[in-house]
C-alpha cells in the first residue's frame, strides 16, 4: 500500500483555479502570476492579448489555463525579482477561462521586442486544461510583424498551410490595441503545438 497522492497532472476540476489563479478565482490567497504582465511603468506599446481555447466543435473551453512568457519592450527576459520591480514588467502571466462570461484569456501586456536576432517577436505559450495530462506549448507572432515572421526560424518550420494558426490578428478600438489568438484543440484550424 502506497501513502502517495495524486499529483498535479493527475487532478482536474478546482486545481487549476484553487493553486495557479487563486486570486482570478476569488480564492483567498495570493497568485504568483496573475493575467497582468505590465504595469503602467513598464515600457513599449500596450497591448491586450485575447482569446478563447475552442474544442474540436469550436465551442468555448471553460477551464483551460492559459500561461505566458514574453521579453519585454526591448527584447529582455525578466530574470529576477529586482527586475520586475524596477521595470514593473512581470514577464510572465497565468489566466484561466472560466472567470469571463464568454470563457476567454485576457491578459495585459506590452507588445514584445526581438530578444534573438534572426527571430521574430513572440509570446511562447503553456496550455492545461481538463483532459490533458501533459500541458502543451505554442507561440503568438503578431500579423503586424510579417518580413520578421518570414525570418523566424522556427515559424518557417512550420508547414505554409498552418502558419496562420500561430498568427494573432490586430486589431483596434478605441485607440487600445488587442491581439486575437484562439487556440483550436482539434480539426482543420487545429493550432500548431511545439514537441518541446
Amino acid at each position: 500500500m502506497s501513502d502517495y497522492k495524486q499529483t498535479p497532472s493527475q487532478t482536474v476540476g478546482p486545481y487549476f483555479a484553487y493553486g495557479l489563479s487563486p486570486e482570478q478565482y476569488l480564492y483567498d490567497f495570493k497568485s504568483a502570476f496573475t493575467p497582468v504582465v505590465a504595469s503602467d511603468r513598464a515600457e513599449g506599446e500596450r497591448i491586450r492579448l485575447v482569446g478563447q481555447v475552442l474544442d474540436g466543435a469550436g465551442n468555448p473551453i471553460n477551464d483551460a489555463l492559459i500561461e505566458i512568457v514574453q521579453a519585454d519592450a526591448n527584447g529582455r527576459y525578466v530574470e529576477t525579482a529586482e527586475d520586475i520591480e524596477r521595470t514593473g514588467f512581470a514577464g510572465a502571466a497565468r489566466c484561466g477561462t472560466g472567470t469571463d462570461a464568454e470563457n476567454r484569456f485576457v491578459i495585459e501586456t506590452v507588445k514584445p521586442g526581438v530578444a534573438v536576432p534572426g527571430e521574430a517577436p513572440r509570446i511562447d505559450v503553456i496550455l492545461t486544461m481538463r483532459g490533458l495530462l501533459n500541458h502543451l506549448f505554442t507561440r503568438i507572432y503578431f500579423e503586424d510583424e510579417a518580413a520578421a515572421n518570414a525570418a523566424d526560424p522556427v515559424l518557417q518550420q512550420v508547414p505554409a498551410e498552418r502558419r496562420h494558426t500561430l498568427v494573432a490578428r490586430r486589431e483596434v478600438d478605441g485607440g487600445r490595441v488587442t491581439y486575437r489568438f484562439d487556440i483550436r484543440m482539434q480539426g482543420d484550424e487545429e493550432t500548431v503545438f511545439l514537441d518541446l
